[in-house]
C-alpha cells in the first residue's frame, strides 16, 4: 500500500469523567460515528481503522463503517498513553502485515464537527504545500496576552506591558482544535511528534470547536452542533 492514506480513529475504553464517552449518543447517534462517517465520505482514505482496547467500542465502530483489524495493546491503553504512541503502534502493526502508508490522519472519536470537506481540504493542503503535517487550530476569543493571574488573593496582569495595548494590535494566538492531525508518515516516524517544524494550519470557526471533558462540555457541543446544522440549512 505504498503511497496510500490511512485514517486512525483513536478510541480507547475506560473514560472516567464521561462514562463510555466514545460511543455515547450525541444528537441521535454514537459520537464516534461522526468521525467515521466524515472519513468515509471524504473518499481520501484507503483504510479507516479504529484503534481501541474495548470490544464494545469495536462492535459500535464496525456497525458505523469502521474497521478494527487488531486491538490496541495494553501499553497504549492507559490514561498516560500519548496519541503519537498509539499512531506509532498502529503503523508498526500495519508494517508487519506488509502495508506501508504515505500519509496518516489521526482522528479523535469525540469530534462531531469534523466534516469530509475539512479532511479533503487538509489532505490537499498537506500535499500541495509539501508540509510535514496539517493541524486545525482556532484563535483564542480573548487575547491571552492580556490575561490576569491571581496571586495572594489579588488580581494582576500576567504581562503588565500589555495592559493598555488594544486587542487588535496584539498578535493572534491559536490553540489546537483537538479534532485531527494529518501527517506525512515518513516525517512523523522520524520526529515521533505530531507538531513538526513544517506543520501548517487550517483555521476553524470557534462555533465548530468544543473540547469535551465533562457533561457541561457535552451539552455545549450539542448546542453548537445544532447551530452548525441550522447554519448549513440556511445556506
Amino acid at each position: 500500500m505504498a503511497g496510500k492514506c490511512l485514517a486512525i480513529i483513536t478510541a480507547r475504553g475506560g473514560s472516567k469523567r464521561i462514562p463510555k464517552k466514545n460511543i455515547k449518543e450525541f444528537c441521535g447517534k454514537p459520537i464516534i460515528q461522526y468521525s467515521i462517517e466524515a472519513a468515509v465520505q471524504s473518499g481520501i482514505f484507503d483504510e479507516i481503522m479504529i484503534s481501541t482496547d474495548s470490544r464494545e467500542i469495536k462492535e459500535v465502530a464496525e456497525r458505523c463503517g469502521g474497521k478494527v483489524p487488531f486491538m490496541r495493546s495494553r501499553q497504549t491503553s492507559g490514561d498516560m498513553a500519548a496519541t503519537h504512541e498509539v499512531m506509532l503502534e498502529v503503523l508498526e502493526e500495519y508494517r508487519k502485515r506488509g502495508y506501508v502508508f504515505e500519509h496518516v490522519c489521526c482522528i479523535y472519536p469525540t469530534a462531531p464537527f469534523i466534516t469530509a470537506e475539512k479532511l479533503r481540504e487538509s489532505k490537499k493542503l498537506l500535499v500541495s504545500t509539501g508540509a510535514d503535517g496539517v493541524v486545525p487550530v482556532v484563535a483564542y476569543s480573548f487575547p491571552p496576552q492580556r490575561c490576569f493571574v491571581i496571586r495572594d488573593g489579588k488580581v494582576q496582569f500576567h504581562w503588565p506591558e500589555n495592559r493598555l495595548v488594544r486587542s487588535q494590535d496584539l498578535e493572534k494566538w491559536y490553540h489546537d482544535c483537538g479534532q485531527f492531525y494529518f501527517v506525512k508518515v515518513e516525517s512523523f516516524l522520524q520526529s515521533r511528534n505530531l507538531i513538526m517544524k513544517n506543520t501548517v494550519p487550517v483555521t476553524a470557526d470557534e462555533m465548530e470547536v468544543q473540547d469535551i471533558d465533562n457533561d457541561e462540555d457535552w451539552r455545549l457541543a450539542e448546542l453548537k452542533y445544532k447551530m452548525m446544522l441550522e447554519k448549513k440549512m440556511d445556506h
